[in-house]
């Protein structure tokens, strides 16, 4: 009877929160006069003084109650309503945690609004390690210039792994990137949405990371960029769209599972494995569907793309539907020129790729160069004839 009752009371504190009585989980019931953390180990930010009125500068209330978090590794409970705030610093082993209620269109539920153009990010996870930040929207306002939302900022890399979770979050409209981690390793990045910012949606330089079931969308650089070293990444169920260049670029990767995504309307390739000073090695593309790519390239670029292999090793490149198309209401350029272009490959399978109505130019482009144990065969399709 008393595991029942466990399991009972488990229940029904979920589904309160799921119909939106958070106050079952965070309310002032369970917190201390003062707003400290009893044994839930959580604080309400309003009780720390945050208001969520979108006009009062919350900084400081939601500053403190994250420092009051990482004397508990508890974690802060921000209510729905916008709160106005300049840069943030998450602690490590915490929890901030809000209700998603944002849309495709933009923020709703529990939202951080950058206050103004004078910070570097407005929630730096730097010194997160451990921590987890959930169900909230972050909107950058399209102020200033090259300000992330969330932002790891480090030359070099921690001597532990970072471990943190960023989950049903909305992270819009920054001048920056939407997510900026520079030397991470071991995260995880779930449900999440990065979108209408001026840089990428995220530009990513570690490794060992899970990136499941997001939305990377009309970002004006790429959808995900991995420019620098990086390895690692599991890639899988995510949506990568409209993106100003490349819906996926990685220069000298290592190590990726790139499953099962749908990338549409790139604005130069859908998916670019580039050689920088070393090339892309032990990569799966495998089972996904990549469509209208090459929007804003030009036609005589090979940037006007589906995918590119750029002296790349160990690839394999298996199984993924490849379509051309042009914008929807079937108005602007049709695109791309090429469907798969490829050049000093060594021990890569490029086969059972479909390429039905593919590209506009050539379905296969093979720039030379290609090494051992490559093998390109078996891509079925035709070209897209625009006055078919």
């Amino acid at each position: 009877m008393a595991d029942d009752n466990v399991f009972f009371n488990r229940r029904e504190l979920a589904r309160g929160a799921m119909i939106g009585g958070a106050s079952l989980l965070f309310g002032t019931e369970l917190l201390g006069a003062q707003g400290a953390p009893t044994g839930i180990g959580f604080i309400n930010a309003r009780e720390m003084g945050a208001t969520g009125d979108g006009k009062t500068d919350d900084t400081a209330a939601l500053q403190r109650a994250l420092d009051a978090a990482a004397k508990t590794s508890g974690g802060v409970f921000v209510p729905p309503g916008t709160y106005v705030t300049h840069e943030l610093h998450m602690r490590p082993g915490i929890a901030l945690i809000g209700i998603a209620a944002w849309n495709y269109s933009g923020p709703g539920g529990s939202v951080l609004r950058l206050a103004s153009a004078d910070s570097s990010c407005l929630l730096n996870l730097t010194d997160g390690r451990g921590s987890s930040i959930e169900g909230l929207a972050l909107d950058g306002g399209s102020l200033g210039k090259d300000i992330h939302g969330i932002f790891i900022n480090r030359t070099e890399y921690a001597k532990h792994e970072d471990g943190f979770r960023i989950e049903r979050c909305q992270v819009n409209r920054f001048s920056g990137d939407g997510l900026h981690l520079d030397c991470v390793w071991a995260f995880s990045i779930r449900h999440c949405m990065m979108a209408y910012n001026r840089g990428d949606g995220l530009n990513l330089r570690g490794w060992d990371g899970f990136i499941l079931d997001n939305w990377f969308s009309g970002n004006q650089r790429a959808g995900f960029a991995a420019r620098h070293e990086n390895a690692s990444i599991t890639f899988t169920a995510n949506r990568i769209e409209w993106n100003g260049e490349e819906n996926m670029v990685i220069t000298g990767g290592d190590g990726y599972q790139i499953t099962g995504n749908f990338f549409d309307r790139a604005g130069t390739c859908g998916i670019a494995l580039r050689k920088g000073s070393r090339p892309c090695v032990q990569v799966s593309i495998t089972g996904n569907f990549i469509k209208r790519s090459g929007k804003f390239a030009d036609p005589e670029s090979h940037d006007s793309c589906q995918i590119l292999l750029e002296g790349s090793e160990g690839v394999t490149c298996v199984g993924n539907t490849i379509q051309s198309g042009r914008d929807d209401g079937n108005a602007g350029k049709w695109s791309p020129s090429y469907g798969i272009v490829y050049q000093g490959l060594q021990n890569c399978v490029v086969r059972d790729n479909v390429l039905h109505d593919g590209a506009l130019r050539q379905l296969m482009l093979d720039l030379g160069g290609n090494r051992e144990g490559s093998v390109v065969s078996d891509n079925p399709g035709r070209l897209f004839d625009v006055k078919r």
